[in-house]
């Protein structure tokens, strides 16, 4: 089984981080909806189900980028498009109809549908292929030309044996024909119901590991989901679009800012249904599930859950966290414990490192000092992924990376779509910093996530043990000015109210508060929040 709907016909969707909502429909029906309040009860799948809605705010803007004359409508009326003079010729082949006839229609979205068809000639001749068909006339502002345009570039650009084949895109007056892989296996919703709702931890496994693989490819490039879900994943293979569905939709999506751990809370929310065959957030109306989403906490008390191993229960709680900073990227959830002895499993590289490095390197030698001792308190697991992705910088034989090794790995992975997204910003931004030099150890230090540290049950420990171990080898006295000066300060600070917790009134040293505020970095502007 693989993603993009794991084997079947579909299509991948995917937007660079910050940019806004793709036009290309849904390959696949449209998934479910049911029904709570603020609780999450037990629910175990049933057909039929509702049709799945986008939170209000996605809706809205979708009528705005697609010409709808009320900003705040919820759907866009069909007809009501007004055509400007707008270009939408995107010089694409005008031989769709001469290469290919077109069959049913095997699935249908927001801006178009999804047939199937037959090649008539060429190197597919004979083959079945699946055709996404997007009318013209929908295409009202530049935008979603832009749009369209855009979605086409990355397909063509990401090819991952789990992402369904990109062939070709045509045009003619009237539509944009993007031809792809047909994939024949069943969607993996339709696998859980078959299953009786839930999946061995093992077969669970197999499904996560290259959900995750794909995902992590995806990223890697600077491309977001928004909508992963069991009915984008067909079994035995690939990846699909439309835009945030109530059950799988992350809460920061809801607040309207987010970026690629959106796609980790839906893999979240995919691993819990997967494992105990409900849904993690219930309600009877879309706007119950919304509440739910940003206010209740899944339940790990009911039946499975006891009986499943902590690994997995820990797994699914780092990705179903609130706080998109606690939650694992692609790449770390291949790597925690309840994945990490699955066989064949690659890890890829995690451009998180990029901006923790670039974080540690800016920071002071007093925080560096305290990451320092944060990484001594890591376990076998998370020492090994920061290993891997050490090793894919390609250390030199005395054991170091230089801030040319960040360049060439990226380059290394390059492909157009990454070229259109901001990931190029981070190498461009570690070029500045090109002499300095890191061995594994410091390397440790600079690609620990705090924030990640935080989101685990064993958070408390970690910062007592690197605060114990902070005392003993770097803290000292210090005065609040000094201290202020190593962070950075801007002199409109108040800083003997604002750090004065952080000092011990005993002997001046750090205290246990200010050593967990350090670790985190601060500036000027937090404080300004504050």
């Amino acid at each position: 089984m693989k993603p993009y709907a794991l084997n079947s016909h579909s299509t991948k969707s995917s937007n660079f981080p910050f940019y806004s909502p793709s036009p290309l429909p849904s390959l696949f029906k449209n998934s479910p909806a049911n029904s709570s309040v603020n609780s999450t009860p037990l629910r175990i799948f049933k057909r039929p189900f509702p049709p799945p809605s986008p939170a209000k705010h996605i809706r809205a803007l979708l009528a705005r980028r697609h010409g709808s004359v009320k900003p705040n409508e919820a759907s866009i009326p069909e007809g009501s498009e007004c055509d400007v003079a707008l270009d939408k010729n995107f010089g694409f082949s005008k031989q769709f109809v001469a290469h290919y006839e077109l069959g049913d229609e095997v699935g249908r979205g927001h801006f178009g549908y999804t047939c199937s068809a037959k090649a008539k000639k060429g190197s597919l001749k004979g083959q079945d292929v699946a055709v996404k068909v997007i009318p013209k006339s929908k295409m009202t502002t530049a935008i979603a030309i832009e749009d369209v345009r855009r979605e086409v570039k990355i397909l063509r650009a990401l090819t991952h044996k789990n992402l369904v084949q990109f062939y070709e895109a045509y045009e003619d007056d009237d539509n944009v024909y993007v031809v792809m892989e047909l994939c024949k296996g069943g969607e993996l919703l339709d696998s859980i119901l078959s299953r009786g709702g839930k999946y061995s931890e093992d077969d669970a496994k197999a499904v996560m590991v290259q959900i995750l693989s794909v995902t992590a490819y995806c990223h890697l490039q600077g491309v977001v989901h928004r909508d992963l879900k069991p009915e984008i994943f067909i079994q035995d293979e690939r990846l699909n679009d439309i835009v945030g569905s109530a059950y799988y939709v992350a809460p920061e999506v809801l607040h309207r800012s987010y970026g690629t751990e959106a796609d980790m809370w839906s893999i979240g929310v995919i691993a819990y249904i997967l494992l105990c065959g409900s849904r993690p957030f219930w309600a009877r109306t879309e706007s119950g599930i919304f509440r739910a989403v940003l206010k209740a906490d899944p339940s790990f008390d009911e039946a499975p859950w006891p009986s499943l191993s902590s690994d997995a229960r820990d797994f699914v709680k780092r990705l179903l966290n609130k706080d998109y900073r606690k939650r694992l990227t692609a790449s770390q959830a291949l790597c925690h414990p309840w994945l990490a002895n699955y066989h064949e499993v690659k890890i890829p590289m995690d451009m998180i490192v990029y901006k923790l490095v670039k974080a540690y390197i800016c920071s002071s030698a007093l925080r560096k000092s305290a990451l320092g001792t944060l990484a001594k308190t890591l376990s076998v697991a998370q020492l090994a992924y920061l290993r891997d992705q050490f090793t894919l910088l390609g250390p030199n034989k005395s054991g170091f990376i230089s801030m040319q090794n960040f360049k060439t790995g990226v380059i290394r992975n390059s492909t157009d779509a990454m070229k259109d997204s901001r990931v190029l910003d981070y190498v461009n931004m570690i070029s500045s910093i090109r002499y300095r030099k890191l061995d594994f150890e410091e390397f440790c230090a600079a690609a620990i996530s705090v924030h990640q540290l935080e989101g685990m049950e064993s958070w408390e420990q970690h910062a007592r043990r690197a605060y114990e171990l902070f005392e003993k080898d770097g803290n000292r006295p210090i005065m609040i000015e000094e201290l202020a000066s190593e962070l950075g300060l801007s002199p409109s600070v108040p800083v003997h109210v604002v750090l004065q917790d952080w000092i011990r009134h005993s002997d001046g040293k750090l205290s246990f508060l200010g050593f967990v505020r350090l670790l985190h970095g601060v500036s000027s502007r937090t404080f300004q929040k504050a």
